[in-house]
């Protein structure tokens, strides 16, 4: 499984690079707008900035991208692109932002330069190299810039996603402190107390959180946190209070390793699989799909490419069993060899995908040939495998 913001599996970004250069003098740039997703308490945000060159330059629009982790790498991708080629504008954007699941969030220019200098901050506090092309974005960092507190408060506005619910400030808070994102964690705060309970050193991704109620405390609610770090599974349990979408209260009641076996089962849940063989090349294929999906990522694999298909929101949050891993809409698996593997968590989802690629300009290239439904995923240990056909793999794992 796939979890957005963990360590088990990141995204390559793959962009054409373009074959102009980027000015270095900053005093030759206008700016023309600039955004920021609203998924600061996911972990990882998204910023995007538009200049206007001075005349003498050929292509006079010059766009910049940025990738930024609040838990281990900070200001961690940078992408630019000079002139206006759409689908090379769209292909960065997609495979830098599409798989976030917010919204676009206009921000001055005074905001974006804020947020950059804090993220290089965080880079020279953890001794992490900045990405390359820094001659491109130098001049946005080497000033500091500093926002009062009402103009913070302001931007975290912009850069949070609204807490309608006490599910959703829960997931939220210990998904921050486990992240070692103390900051964020506090934005979540109705009034000051420990937040650093987790006694590992190292950020940790919440998989999964279930919450109960605890009937005689007001506001109170008992939570189970399946956590991962460097491969490693803890089961915590811990207790939290909430007044008014705030978390007043937060304390550790125990915790214990598990078993990636166990974690296995914790985090199982169906999986519905339809396959099609292809009636043109994989190559082909593969290029039509990444135009026609939004809010995707691809991933290549020894055997084929994996496309990542996620919600265009992360309402995911906002649930008593939060699972980091519904973020996902969909899987798309173009093997090597003439197959397409569609995957869906929910019967709804894998109709939806069904009738997405029935409407698309890829129908009269494809046969459906097999539908299943399966009580745990199944689509990754294939992908994992040495088989070149879906349906041998199955077999095999029939047998066994």
């Amino acid at each position: 499984m796939i979890l957005r913001g963990a360590n088990l599996t990141k995204p390559i970004f793959t962009v054409i690079e373009g074959g102009l250069s980027a000015p270095k003098d900053s005093s030759k740039r206008y700016f023309m707008g600039a955004y920021a997703t609203n998924t600061r308490l996911m972990g990882v945000m998204g910023l995007y900035i538009h200049w206007r060159l001075a005349d003498q330059y050929a292509s006079p629009d010059f766009h910049q991208f940025f990738y930024l982790d609040s838990e281990e790498y900070g200001l961690e991708t940078y992408k630019s692109i000079l002139g206006n080629n759409v689908e090379e504008i769209s292909a960065t954007e997609q495979a830098l932002i599409s798989g976030l699941g917010g919204r676009k969030e206009e921000i001055t220019e005074r905001e974006a330069r804020y947020i950059l200098c804090e993220y290089t901050r965080f880079n020279e506090r953890h001794r992490l190299p900045l990405p390359d092309g820094l001659d491109e974005y130098r001049f946005l960092i080497e000033t500091p810039t500093i926002l009062n507190p009402n103009e913070q408060k302001s931007l975290r506005m912009k850069l949070c996603d609204p807490i309608v619910s006490d599910y959703q400030a829960i997931n939220y808070f210990l998904m921050r402190c486990f992240g070692r994102d103390y900051e964020a964690a506090s934005w979540l705060c109705g009034t000051s107390f420990p937040l650093d309970l987790y006694d590992e050193k190292k950020p940790a991704t919440l998989c999964k959180n279930t919450i109960d109620e605890e009937p005689d405390v007001p506001g109170g609610y008992l939570c189970e946190s399946l956590i991962e770090y460097d491969d490693q599974y803890m089961l915590l349990i811990s207790e939290v209070t909430v007044s008014n979408l705030q978390i007043m209260s937060f304390e550790k009641c125990s915790g214990f390793a598990v078993s990636p076996a166990e974690a296995a089962m914790m985090l199982s849940k169906p999986e519905f699989v339809t396959v099609y063989e292809m009636l043109m090349s994989p190559e082909e294929f593969s290029e039509t799909m990444g135009q026609l999906i939004l809010h995707s990522t691809m991933t290549p694999h020894d055997h084929g490419s994996l496309y990542l298909a996620f919600n265009n929101n992360n309402n995911h949050v906002n649930k008593r069993v939060f699972r980091l891993s519904e973020d996902v809409f969909g899987l798309y698996y173009i093997t090597d060899f003439g197959q397409l593997i569609v995957s869906s968590y929910s019967l709804s989802g894998i109709h939806s995908l069904e009738k997405d690629l029935r409407k698309s300009v890829l129908a009269p290239y494809l046969i459906a040939t097999a539908k299943y439904e399966f009580k745990e995923p199944v689509l990754y240990e294939f992908i994992q495998s040495d088989f070149e056909d879906f349906n041998d793999f199955l077999s095999f794992i029939r047998n066994e």
